[in-house]
């Protein structure tokens, strides 16, 4: 299995366009297979678009050593290479002290090839400084190569090839790419815009970032560096045997259907999440609530993460889906599982724009952060994704709260590391619990019981 890590120096040295510009270039002869490192919705959703496959996300959070491995194997065994892009620096993870959530524990669970993304402004005899701190930090990252972003022009690209190859006869270059504004990408409070919401626009600036990357780097010399075997026990067939530590996620199937929110308000999903419901049993039916008329039949109604401020009143004015999803919930004939925006308009209100009413409180957008964590947390009741006891690990962003919470409101988790909705309490659960709401993301590694416990909630 050939794989590659693009890796920053640290954020914000384009490591999501110049990876994304890489899967975009391959894909045009090879079947390319992206992840994206760490708790990310929205670039997954560039490297979808460039590559037509769904991007994948690895954490070393939320996934062991063993775990990383089986499930970059089980989406990665029809792939002709895979690119992994990673996050914020290579070495930043959850502490100072260890690589857990960092880019650098995910290239050492498969020994991966990595490519150093380095922002290459102002930089030439410095930039081999970095390389040889960067290779000598950790010697069991595999560092092969480098890329130079934002490079002034030609006099300048040679000025860093002459002080690298100098001080490091190893290190590959593999290209440098120019300064142009041309190359940026719209940003808002959450990271970048998603390409859901501009479908066409995003895929043409994709189509950009592609023809940069084929004019300016070796591609063939990447191909070569990707192209390192996998010992036995990578193999997808060899893995070591699951146990209840290293399972994927956990296996009670039941037929059901389950409907899920996905358009340009909605639109965090893990794909793995999709996956394992399906596994379990579940008939899967993709709606929009900004633009359909009615959700589709279906047991369970799953609204995820996205970005419900910006299209409140949109949504607000959409009645015939509103109406049509409260029918359900009244009639008994659905649940719902909403997941930070999801919850958001699960809530009486949005900013002020009237929304489904299925759980008793408002939702107000931020100027600050309100929560930004990996989460520790354990479900405190039996509910649509877990049972009383079971622990998880998963993440939350946000930048809106939920004001006017009844004292007596009903949580179903507590969250031991993070925020959560209202004192360290996640998952508010409407009088019946036929509704539950929470900020907290679920993976389905990080909670393996999430896609069990959902399609079996219908009985």
């Amino acid at each position: 299995m050939k794989r590659l890590v693009i890796a920053g120096t640290s954020s914000m040295v384009g490591k999501t366009t110049v990876s994304t510009g890489i899967m975009a270039t391959l894909s045009k002869k090879l079947n390319v297979q992206p992840y994206k490192i760490g708790p990310d919705y929205i670039d997954p959703t560039y490297h979808t678009t460039a590559t037509n496959n769904h991007s994948r996300n690895l954490d070393s959070f939320f996934m062991n050593d063993v775990q990383i491995k089986k499930l970059f194997a089980k989406n990665s065994k029809r792939a002709d290479i895979s690119i992994i892009e990673g996050v914020r620096g290579l070495y930043e993870g959850l502490s100072p002290y260890n690589d857990v959530g960092s880019t650098a524990s995910v290239a050492k669970s498969l020994k991966s090839p990595v490519i150093l993304l380095i922002d290459a402004r102002s930089l030439t005899r410095s930039a081999a400084a970095i390389i040889k701190g960067f290779k000598s930090f950790d010697e069991d990252i595999n560092i092969q190569g480098v890329i130079f972003n934002k490079i002034r022009g030609e006099k300048h690209y040679e000025k860093l090839k002459d002080a690298v190859e100098y001080y490091d006869k190893e290190i590959k270059i593999i290209g440098a790419i120019p300064r142009s504004e041309e190359l940026t990408v719209s940003q808002r409070h959450l990271g970048l815009v998603p390409t859901p919401e501009k479908k066409n626009e995003m895929a043409s600036q994709i189509g950009l970032w592609a023809e940069t990357i084929e004019n300016n780097l070796d591609m063939e010399l990447l191909k070569e560096i990707s192209d390192v075997d996998f010992e036995a026990d990578f193999e997808f067939d060899n893995l070591i045997p699951d146990s209840e530590e290293n399972i994927l996620w956990d296996i009670n199937k039941n037929k059901c259907k389950i409907a899920i929110a996905h358009d340009e308000a909605f639109n965090f999903y893990y794909w793995d999440n999709v996956d394992a419901l399906k596994d379990n049993g579940a008939k899967i039916e993709f709606f929009s609530p900004l633009h359909d008329s009615e959700v589709p039949d279906s047991d369970i109604i799953y609204i995820g993460g996205g970005y419900p401020e910006i299209f409140a009143k949109e949504l607000s004015e959409n009645k015939d889906m509103l109406n049509s999803i409260c029918q359900k919930v009244e009639n008994k004939e659905s649940k719902i599982y909403a997941e930070c925006g999801g919850l958001m308009y699960a809530a009486k209100s949005v900013d002020g724009h009237k929304t489904l009413g299925l759980l008793n409180c408002d939702s107000i957008t931020t100027k600050n952060v309100q929560g930004l964590s990996y989460v520790k947390g354990e479900f405190s009741e039996d509910c649509h994704i877990g049972k009383s006891g079971f622990k998880f690990r998963a993440h939350e962003f946000h930048y809106s709260k939920l004001i006017n919470i009844k004292e007596n409101a009903k949580f179903a988790y507590k969250i031991n590391r993070g925020v959560g909705i209202s004192n360290n309490y996640d998952g508010l659960l409407n009088e019946d619990k036929t509704v539950l709401g929470g900020y907290t993301h679920q993976h389905c590694i990080g909670n393996p019981y999430f896609a069990s416990s959902l399609v079996n909630y219908i009985q």
